[in-house]
């Protein structure tokens, strides 16, 4: 079992940034990947970046250049770098792990963009 705790979201202006944080606890195995998704109201949750055990990353095309997500393995944490953001960005933001078919989510943290 794997429990993730996310925090950081909030109100930003456009054009601003934030930082996401999640504490990641429990056993992962060694072909594990970690990510953020985001959902908007009454849409399907959505995967913005990801990062493989192996640290290789990958991106939601509308968010290349502007995000960035890391991970520190002594800490057990994994972060979501986002900048110039904008209000379409405005969602509820999750970490994940995904391993061995199960996916794990945490409660999610509001990001809202806007002036």
């Amino acid at each position: 079992q794997v429990q993730l705790v996310e925090s950081g979201g909030g109100l930003v202006q456009p054009g601003g940034s934030l930082r996401l944080s999640c504490t990641v606890s429990g056993s992962l195995s060694s072909d594990h990947y970690m990510g953020w998704a985001r959902q908007y109201p009454e849409k399907e949750r959505e995967s913005v970046a990801t990062i493989t055990s192996g640290g290789r990353t990958s991106y939601r095309e509308s968010v290349k250049g502007r995000f960035a997500i890391s991970r520190d393995t002594v800490k057990s944490t994994l972060a979501l770098e986002m900048n110039n953001l904008k209000t379409e960005d405005t969602a509820v933001y999750y970490c994940y792990v995904l391993q061995s078919g199960n996916i794990y989510y945490g409660q999610g943290t509001r990001v809202t963009v806007s002036s």
